[in-house]
């Protein structure tokens, strides 16, 4: 992945995304590695964001590298009516890597067009998060020991979901059966599903999440994103739609690991948090590992053994 920029999780082989998974082990036992003391990393956070802002900036400072960037428009030229080619341009100039979070669809394709240095898709709208789901085949990797073979329900927002839309279409590289979870209203898209059919890979649709919750080995909650609604009226139908508890969980599998890429409201009780099959604040410390894996594949630094 050496100089390339990481937009979307269909751009890069199997074998590119174990890779990413494989180097991500080496910083899991070594985190602290000053391996990239030249390097500048810029963050542009056109939306809001805590895990991903502050685990590239975690995992550039842990590998020695410098920091600069935004995570607040209101005090950029932004607000002055400046086009995102023009920032692109000019901050191709300050650092070695972009890492840019934008609400538009296809603005982190856009970037990386015009951008002289590699860009990395922290999310755009509701399209993708390529590094989320990285991060996610390495946490369901080491907690189920296996890509391949897997039970894995999405839950939630599946029309809005970036995550999962880039988790469903990399975990259709080892022969998943998907269990998808949704409102009638927030089904996943049809182009995702178009993946699954594409591998011959079997998905089951539910509205009714304890229809399938004994036959999972990953639980994948997500919460219904308010941000991505235009109408108010249909955001209050579906808001509560699943909240997971403890007392849902008695017959599952004993395998089982539940997911969240946060931040999330009330999907999850926060009885489920002392259950051991309660996996999201890992799976967010595993974001950390993982873009240390991301940044020092794409500027072409080998970790330490």
């Amino acid at each position: 992945m050496k100089n390339r920029s990481l937009i979307s999780i269909n751009d890069h082989t199997k074998e590119e995304l174990i890779g990413i998974l494989d180097r991500a082990e080496k910083f899991e036992k070594k985190p602290k590695q000053h391996i990239m003391p030249q390097a500048v990393v810029a963050t542009l956070f056109f939306e809001p964001s805590t895990r991903t802002r502050l685990s590239f900036e975690s995992a550039a400072n842990q590998l020695g590298a410098r920091v600069i960037g935004f995570s607040d428009t209101s005090s950029t030229s932004v607000q002055k009516g400046e086009s995102l080619k023009d920032t692109i341009l000019t901050v191709c100039q300050y650092a070695d890597i972009i890492i840019m979070r934008h609400p538009v669809e296809g603005s982190a394709r856009f970037a990386s067009e015009v951008a002289t240095i590699p860009v990395v898709n922290a999310g755009d709208g509701a399209n993708q998060h390529p590094t989320q789901c990285l991060l996610d085949l390495y946490s369901i990797r080491k907690t189920q020991g296996t890509l391949d073979n897997l039970n894995i329900a999405l839950v939630g927002d599946l029309k809005y979901g970036r995550t999962v839309h880039s988790l469903t279409e990399a975990m259709c590289h080892f022969n998943t059966t998907f269990h998808l979870v949704s409102p009638e209203a927030l089904k996943l898209p049809s182009a995702v599903k178009h993946h699954i059919k594409e591998k011959n890979l079997e998905y089951h649709q539910y509205t009714d999440l304890m229809e399938c919750i004994e036959k999972v080995d990953i639980l994948y909650m997500t919460r219904i994103q308010r941000e991505r609604f235009t109408d108010p009226i249909g955001y209050e139908k579906v808001k509560n739609f699943y909240i997971l508890k403890n007392s849902m969980l008695s017959n599952a599998k004993s395998n089982l690991r539940i997911l969240h890429p946060l931040p999330r409201v009330n999907e999850i009780d926060e009885d489920v948090d002392s259950n051991p099959k309660a996996y999201y604040f890992q799976q967010a410390l595993n974001g950390v590992y993982v873009r240390q894996a991301i940044l020092s594949s794409i500027l072409g630094v080998e970790p330490e053994n």
